[in-house]
């Protein structure tokens, strides 16, 4: 459903994007996760065929058109990062103008309403809208055409609940009707919710195509447990070696690197030994150090 093979792109000397190799099938959800300025946008623009590629092709629908093709674009839907309306139309005249413009049954601006929570709304007009409201109205316009093919850009940045609430009935109906859904975030927790792969893009690179397990699992690794104990036992580094063999200490502090699994097992093994424990704190492993590892190369 959407191809990139080798897609680069340039903006004078600046490389927004190298070499990405991609290929998003139907009945799935793909997101591209990474840092401000790592080409994300960029991708999903090629894509939705609104930026011609320096190099290599981007490919989107069942026959597998070019991007910047006229039948490639109606084969897609696409919500930018930044939507905006006219302040003095309604939510319902939006979406009956873009009915118009896509060919759509008129019918369809019930539905994109219901699914956006903007039915009472739906007669104010735009300007009164809050940003979370006017991001839902974006979400509807993008909901109109059953496209085999959908592109979000940072569809949550603005979104109020009901809106996340819709985005991801949105999506996940998509997948199950046989669509192919891209979506670009920064937020882990949408790809946590959605996402069957993720790209992960770092200085316009593919440094990682993982699914959502393998993502969630290179961050627990990642994480970091750190105790205060009321006195030091000795010997304690060495009997929890078996367990967590990066546990160190730190001034007053153990810190013990590893996975939340290890943990409650470590907790034992300090309690064992006699030991009070006086504070305690855990966190996963950060996107910002997956990134960096990315970046420098480390598995």
């Amino acid at each position: 459903m959407i191809r990139f093979e080798r897609f680069s792109k340039s903006f004078g000397a600046q490389r927004a994007v190298s070499d990405l190799t991609l290929e998003i099938v139907p009945g799935e959800i793909v997101s591209v996760l990474g840092p401000n300025g790592s080409g994300k946008t960029t991708s999903l623009k090629a894509a939705a065929g609104l930026l011609h590629p320096t190099s290599g092709a981007v490919f989107v629908g069942g026959r597998g058109e070019r991007a910047s093709e006229p039948s490639a674009r109606r084969a897609l839907s696409f919500l930018p990062q930044k939507v905006s309306f006219p302040e003095s139309l309604s939510g319902r005249e939006v979406l009956d103008f873009y009915c118009a413009l896509r060919g759509v049954a008129r019918g369809r601006v019930d539905e994109a309403l219901k699914m956006a929570s903007l039915n009472g709304a739906a007669s104010r007009a735009v300007g009164t809208y809050s940003g979370g409201m006017t991001q839902r109205l974006g979400l509807a316009v993008a909901a109109l055409p059953d496209t085999p093919v959908l592109l979000l850009d940072e569809p949550t940045a603005a979104l109020d609940p009901d809106g996340l609430c819709a985005f991801y009935g949105l999506a996940e109906a998509r997948r199950h009707a046989g669509k192919a859904v891209l979506f670009t975030s920064h937020q882990l927790g949408d790809v946590e919710r959605l996402a069957d792969r993720v790209a992960v893009l770092v200085a316009g690179k593919l440094a990682a195509l993982l699914t959502q397990r393998e993502l969630a699992d290179r961050l627990a690794a990642r994480g970091v447990m750190r105790l205060r104990l009321e006195t030091r036992p000795p010997g304690l580094l060495e009997r929890l070696r078996p367990l967590a063999p990066a546990a160190v200490w730190s001034g007053e502090e153990l810190v013990v690197p590893g996975p939340a699994r290890l943990r409650p097992a470590v907790l034992d093994a300090v309690r064992a030994e006699g030991a009070t424990i006086v504070d305690l704190m855990a966190s996963d492993g950060r996107l910002e150090d997956l990134y960096r590892e990315l970046v420098g190369g480390t598995p």
